[in-house]
């Protein structure tokens, strides 16, 4: 029960979008390809969930608080959520459940396969995101997990190659991504405590 109205915020922000977006569908307000924006906005999702979850243990260390550990797999599987979501979009609105199709925007649009690659990336980490799982690997259950990394990359590639007419946004994600990257080098995190713990007293006796 700890944390609980915590994870059900979580939980209500994270099902809200897709929520609004199919709404937004249905009331003729996203233009005249509806199909094509909920699955970029599905896709841009994903992304920016990835990111959230891998700010969990950074924000913790910078914190204390250990609620952001709490929500960590929770913001994982809706990660994969919308990458499902965004997969079934893709398949619905763009080629039409037209299976011969997907040969040619294979050849018209590559990054399909790296977004392909980051979606069977994705399906290993849910499939494996309970504590079953992570007893039976064992030790070798952080070093699946840690294709979160690889996924990332994938993730960012992808967009990089629909959007490269124009980088700010993807620059964007990108710098979030690695900064991110970068709070969890081991000489980085062994930092952060030490510096939480000068401020804090400094903090006291002002």
């Amino acid at each position: 029960m700890r944390y609980l109205f915590w994870r059900i915020g979580v939980f209500i922000a994270a099902a809200i979008w897709p929520l609004l977006w199919l709404y937004q569908a249905w009331a003729d307000v996203l233009g005249p390809d509806p199909g094509k924006v909920l699955v970029d906005r599905l896709g841009l999702g994903t992304l920016v969930l990835l990111l959230i979850t891998l700010s969990m243990t950074p924000l913790q260390k910078l914190t204390g608080w250990s609620g952001w550990i709490a929500v960590r797999r929770q913001l994982g599987l809706w990660c994969f959520a919308y990458v499902v979501l965004h997969l079934s979009g893709y398949t619905a609105f763009i080629l039409g459940f037209d299976w011969s199709q997907l040969g040619i925007e294979l050849r018209k649009r590559p990054y399909i396969i790296v977004g392909a690659l980051g979606f069977l990336c994705l399906l290993a980490l849910a499939v494996t995101s309970n504590r079953y799982s992570q007893r039976r690997l064992g030790a070798r259950w952080k070093k699946l997990h840690r294709l979160v990394y690889v996924i990332l990359g994938l993730g960012l590639l992808h967009m990089l190659w629909i959007v490269r007419a124009d980088l700010k946004e993807w620059a964007v994600y990108a710098s979030i991504g690695a900064l991110l990257l970068v709070l969890r080098l081991p000489s980085v995190t062994r930092r952060i405590p030490r510096l939480m713990a000068k401020k804090i007293p400094s903090a006291r006796k002002a």
